[in-house]
């Protein structure tokens, strides 16, 4: 997210010098894409380097393992709500 936000500022400031220059000569939109561009790939490869990174985290793993483990357990506690709403609904009298 961080990340992110840092790139959003830093391309908005790099169009922002751009714009104040004015298009006086036609290399610099070129060279200002260029950039752009440039930031663009950077930001990218450090999102997926990011997202690799947590994906194979330990807590990740744990996060996983622990969800594969309760959700028999969760499956059993959502029947037996189930049964209750159904029981409390049918002792409700209608209005």
């Amino acid at each position: 997210m961080k990340a992110s936000l840092l790139f959003l500022l830093a391309c908005t400031a790099v169009l922002a010098v751009g714009a104040s220059k004015g298009a006086d000569a036609p290399e610099e939109p070129k060279a200002l894409v260029q950039k752009v561009q440039e930031l663009a790939q950077k930001a990218t490869a450090m999102a997926k380097d990011v997202y690799s990174k947590a994906r194979d985290s330990e807590a990740v793993r744990q996060a996983r393992q622990w969800l594969s483990d309760n959700a028999e357990l969760a499956k059993q506690r959502l029947v037996w709500l189930k049964e209750q709403l159904a029981e409390l609904w049918k002792k409700t009298p209608a209005a």
